[in-house]
């Protein structure tokens, strides 16, 4: 007994060995003892400590810990040094934290600030403000870490703005990324033209639901608001005491549809000379062909205007431009364009686009500043100096990179946060697909194949989230957290020192932070995962997981609820027949979070050999033909990877049944979703064969009414076949008009049921 107890001991002697910090530090060391926070302890601030610092740090002890600290070099003492010869990283620290006291030393004032941060989590974790003594030493992986918050969709109070700088400064942000203009509404006073306050922050109405959902529904109500230049500098202020520097973000050319409502001259002609419009600010989600004519100079006189004022306000050193998203629709038939393209000897409409991007580089550089813009300004070159923000992929920021620009990272399969963050269906309404947070964590913004020589490029990662479904800030807050927190970690820990299971249970102790700062959170990051696998012999197993340490799984197979009586589960299940399973996580007996439900479908098909004429395409190639019949069919959060798909190619399947079969019905589904340039086949055909050779055609679909997920159920007289044949005709370039318009359209099948 002696034994196990002394066991007991040193195990739990490294957990408490462990830190509890996030991000996780370079080195953490635990040694002797305990120090304890009183008000006895005073602050020593040393040299260079500016008295705003010092008050901020009693602000902020104060409210972790309840406790008023004062100025006072007596013993024991909280000691705040800068000393660039002893840290000598930028942003870096030093932290001791002896039953003497602490001390505090900072390479400058930023990295002073990050040790408050860290002494903050550890004492919002303690008890009695009593926490382990350790020596820390940290610094930043990289030097941009950001997080980004549109407003133009839906607008948050400088109140809240003012509590989201707070939370990004607790886990060590350094950029707040401020999306303040797009179609649905301009954010920001601009003096020198009032229209911009008067017409171009308000819409007429909101769309109601998704935009997916036909017909499109809306509240008739009137919409908007905007930020005073006084707000502004508050806010900006505010986010400089805590080390964040605000970067604004200015849409152009495109994402003008609010700024046109106000200034219609600034867009373009129609084909017959006639000046565009009329303009509203859009009152739903999407991208127009309307946007900010490059052939006019009048156009270049607004905007040089707006930047001159947006300059004013915000002393960052980077103006975001937007540059994504540009439908060239307009620019193609506008006289003033097609004669700017001749005059500039420009190859096309993405030159054009590229000479809009220098033209306003040149007049922020004059300023002093530089610019960012998303990965499309790399459209038909990418001007001097700009850095580039690369979101739909990493494919803009490694060229970037390899042209020697300075790039960020923000892709949006990994870190945007309007994605839903769990697969049960009671989640709030989010824009697109599946972004959990395990996902986010594993993230890693230096790509394989860049070399240390260019890796300098990278500047650093970024946090992304557009409110078109965030309608409130409580739900800002639970799509942005924790996930945005994971990135916190991925942008300033060193590479090595990343662990998922660590980092969660890391999570789990800031939980009674983020409640005393009522912060939102979605805590769903324990539920209830699954992942299915196949086999040639037909084989189908379901397998659950939590990462919930000591969490048993009960589940049943009966369509109810799980019970502590349900079957426990130990093993991958064996699903031999169409059935919905139902699963729980109980700990200490009590159930945790929500239930789980995945429904399988067994076939004739199932783990039968799959063969694709025509390969599938990016991220839509499935990690084995088996998914195409793993039981499982696809769902509306599109990116699980149970969809198939193709792009700008047509669909070609072939199933082998591997013996003659009595067949009677062949089904899968088609996703219609133009917003993600997801289009349903001109023609989806099934035929059948004995040898593999020579099919005979058994059903044909050219209809699929459905903005969404389109069944196929072909039923015909039974017949005996071994091979099945799925053809559907790709729909090739998206039509003007629609959301990438021009670009190759994609063909989304998911699961072929046989019976």
């Amino acid at each position: 007994m002696k034994q196990i107890a002394l066991l007991f001991l040193l195990s739990l002697g490294n957990l408490f060995a462990q830190s509890g910090l996030i991000p996780e530090p370079v080195t953490y060391r635990q040694t002797a003892g305990q120090f304890r926070l009183g008000t006895q302890v005073g602050i020593a601030p040393g040299a260079g400590v500016s008295s705003q610092f010092v008050t901020l740090f009693q602000v902020q002890i104060r409210a972790c810990t309840g406790l008023s600290l004062v100025l006072k070099k007596t013993k024991p003492s909280i000691e705040l040094t800068i000393d660039k010869g002893r840290v000598t990283q930028a942003e870096g620290y030093q932290l001791q934290i002896s039953t003497q006291g602490i001390k505090l030393t900072g390479h400058d004032e930023a990295g002073l600030f990050y040790g408050v941060q860290s002494l903050t989590q550890l004492f919002a974790q303690s008890k009695s403000a009593t926490i382990p003594a350790c020596d820390i030493t940290d610094y930043p992986r990289f030097s941009y870490r950001g997080m980004h918050l549109d407003v133009s969709r839906h607008m948050f109070s400088v109140a809240f703005i003012k509590k989201y700088i707070d939370e990004l400064a607790l886990y060590k942000f350094n950029t707040f990324h401020w999306h303040l203009t797009d179609d649905q509404g301009w954010r920001i006073e601009i003096k020198k033209f009032p229209e911009l306050q008067q017409k171009a922050a308000y819409r007429t109405e909101t769309m109601i639901g998704h935009k997916k959902e036909l017909p499109h529904r809306f509240d008739g109500k009137r919409y908007g608001g905007y930020y005073t230049q006084a707000e502004v500098r508050d806010i900006v202020q505010y986010a400089a005491q805590r080390h964040i520097t605000v970067i604004p973000e200015i849409e152009m050319p495109g994402h003008a549809m609010a700024a046109l409502s106000a200034y219609p001259k600034l867009g373009c002609l129609k084909p017959n000379g006639q000046p565009g419009g009329p303009y509203q600010a859009a009152t739903f989600w999407g991208v127009f062909d309307d946007v900010f004519c490059a052939g006019n100079d009048s156009t270049f006189a607004f905007l040089e205007g707006v930047l001159d004022e947006v300059i004013d306000l915000f002393p960052s050193m980077y103006i975001h431009v937007g540059g994504d998203e540009c439908p060239k629709t307009r620019w193609k038939t506008c006289a003033k364009c097609q004669a700017r393209i001749r005059d500039e000897h420009l190859k096309d409409e993405d030159e054009l686009q590229s000479y809009f991007i220098r033209r306003i580089e040149k007049h922020v550089n004059k300023k002093g500043r530089q610019v960012i813009g998303w990965d499309e300004i790399l459209e038909g070159g990418l001007s001097p100096g700009a850095t580039v923000m690369s979101w739909r992929g990493i494919e803009g920021g490694i060229e970037a990179i390899r042209q020697k620009h300075n790039a960020i990272m923000t892709p949006e399969s990994h870190v945007y946060f309007d994605y839903y963050q769990s697969l049960y269906p009671e989640e709030p309404l989010a824009a697109a697909g599946y972004t959990p947070l395990s996902k986010v964590y594993s993230y890693e913004p230096i790509p394989a194949d860049i070399s240390p020589d260019e890796a300098i490029y990278l500047k650093g990662v970024q946090g992304t989230v557009w409110s078109e479904y965030l309608d409130s800030p409580a739900q800002a807050e639970y799509m942005l957290f924790p996930r945005a927190i994971a990135v916190a970690e991925i942008a300033w820990s060193q590479r090595q020192n990343r662990n998922y299971p660590d980092f969660l249970r890391r999570l789990r102790l800031q939980e009674i932070l983020l409640k005393r700062l009522n912060v939102q959170y979605a805590n769903r990051f324990d539920e209830l995962t699954d992942s299915v696998t196949v086999t040639s012999a037909g084989s189908v197993q379901l397998r659950l997981s939590t990462t919930l340490p000591g969490a048993t799984i009960r589940y049943t197979t009966d369509g109810t609820n799980p019970i502590l009586s349900s079957a426990t589960y130990t093993q991958p299940i064996d699903i031999r027949q169409t059935e919905t399973i139902k699963a729980v996580v109980f700990l200490s007996n009590q159930q945790q979070g929500r239930v789980f439900q995945k429904a399988l479908t067994i076939s004739k098909a199932t783990g039968k050999l799959v063969m694709f004429t025509t390969e599938p395409s990016g991220n839509y190639k499935p990690v084995s033909p088996l998914v195409a019949v793993n039981g499982v069919a696809g769902t509306s959060r599109y990116n699980t990877g149970e969809w198939i798909g193709f792009q700008g190619k047509d669909a070609d399947v072939l199933i082998d049944l591997q013996s003659t079969l009595s067949i009677s019905s062949i089904g899968t589904h088609i996703l219609n979703y133009h917003w993600q340039r997801m289009w349903a086949p001109d023609t989806l055909s099934v035929a059948v064969s004995d040898d593999g050779k020579t099919f005979r055609e058994v059903y044909q679909q050219t209809q699929f009414p459905i903005n969404g997920i389109n069944p196929v159920n072909a039923t015909f007289p039974p017949t005996q076949a071994r091979y099945v044949r799925i053809r559907a005709t790709n729909k090739g370039i998206i039509p003007s008009g629609e959301y990438g318009a021009g670009g190759k359209a994609w063909l989304l099948l998911d699961e072929f049921r046989v019976d």
